[in-house]
């Protein structure tokens, strides 16, 4: 009997787009983006996940089995243990790029950022500002941040995780 974990096919993707309705669905509750948000460092088990989310196993696997089936996520393979067999999933791509966001998975995503920023054991930024810019003022801030964002390089395996959301929009009616 292995320890070890059996492997599947990584991700093949690096972005993913969100475009089907069965994945605007699955994007619409703050427990499956907190899950997604979970998977993006590596693989996870149904019990891990769990007690990393506080969330009972039922209800984790609920929501992943609709993350799969809308194409979010996959097997990762699985591993032997103490008699039993341990599955893991992880996400199908490292980046999702929603091009039409919808009312309800916006609404989810910003729930699970706030469970996840009421669940950070150290400080946080949270600063939302307003601000008058032409459209090409406005173009030129949104390619600046997309670079700072993609260009920022990750320190190795072993250090914190940290979530980083970037929004600029323009307010209806302004």
């Amino acid at each position: 009997m292995s320890n070890q974990l059996q492997p599947q096919p990584q991700p093949h993707e690096d972005v993913q787009r969100i475009s089907t309705p069965l994945q605007h669905t699955a994007l619409a509750h703050p427990l499956r983006q907190r899950l997604l948000f979970a998977l993006s460092t590596q693989p996870s088990t149904i019990s891990r996940l769990a007690a990393q989310l506080g969330a009972n196993k039922g209800s984790i696997s609920h929501h992943l089995r609709v993350l799969s089936e809308a194409g979010l996520i996959q097997d990762a393979g699985t591993r032997q243990v103490r008699g039993g067999t341990e599955k893991y999933y992880r996400r199908t791509a490292e980046r999702l790029l929603v091009t039409e966001p919808q009312a309800e998975g916006t609404a989810a995503l910003l729930g699970a950022i706030a469970q996840e920023l009421g669940r950070s054991p150290t400080d946080h930024l949270l600063t939302l500002r307003h601000l008058r810019l032409s459209p090409a003022k406005a173009a030129r801030l949104a390619e600046a941040l997309a670079a700072l964002v993609d260009e920022t390089e990750e320190d190795p395996e072993g250090e914190p995780v940290h979530g980083l959301l970037v929004t600029l929009y323009q307010q209806a009616g302004a």
